[in-house]
């Protein structure tokens, strides 16, 4: 990493870090309590008007960036984290390149696991509501049959929008 890309970085990240604290959001109010109250002097005039307008624009624009840059790493570092768990669990590894999917397909596979957890939620209520339980296989059956449709469901979308740089290596 260039000297020029860890200084952005130190800058970004201690930027981000402070920007958020409450002695930041003070010294902001501050300046625009500062500048409503030299108003009279400048006559309320367009000048004066422009160097709180000018100001935060400029402020905005730079913060933006900083922030994004902050953002994306955190991201891509929690992702990496994400990605890991993952592929050391028994978790299924065909999760882990969700994330290059379109929206369409990610609200497809949203959509599927939202209707697995509100059928388990179903049988948890009739299981404790009748006083039994429901049988262990039936709902390892039923599980599998929505993790089958959900594997479907990405080999489509992974088959629509094939990963230009190969991803991840997969354990089976």
């Amino acid at each position: 990493m260039s000297k020029l890309s860890k200084a952005f970085r130190s800058f970004a990240e201690a930027t981000a870090r402070y920007s958020g604290k409450p002695a930041a959001f003070l010294i902001a109010a501050g300046i625009v309590i500062v500048w409503a109250a030299t108003g009279p002097l400048f006559g309320f005039g367009d000048t004066w008007q422009l160097v709180i307008n000018t100001g935060t624009t400029i402020i905005t624009f730079l913060m933006v960036f900083l922030i994004q840059n902050t953002q994306n790493r955190d991201s891509a570092a929690l992702q990496i984290k994400l990605d890991e768990l993952i592929r050391t669990s028994r978790s299924r590894n065909a999760l882990l390149d969700v994330d290059n999917l379109d929206e369409d397909s990610l609200e497809r596979i949203r959509e599927m696991y939202r209707k697995l957890a509100h059928k388990k939620e179903e049988e948890a209520r009739r299981s404790r509501g009748a006083g039994r339980r429901v049988r262990r296989e039936d709902e390892l059956e039923e599980a599998c049959e929505e993790v089958k449709e959900i594997d479907r469901e990405l080999a489509r979308a992974s088959a629509d929008h094939p990963d230009p740089g190969g991803g991840p290596e997969q354990k089976d």
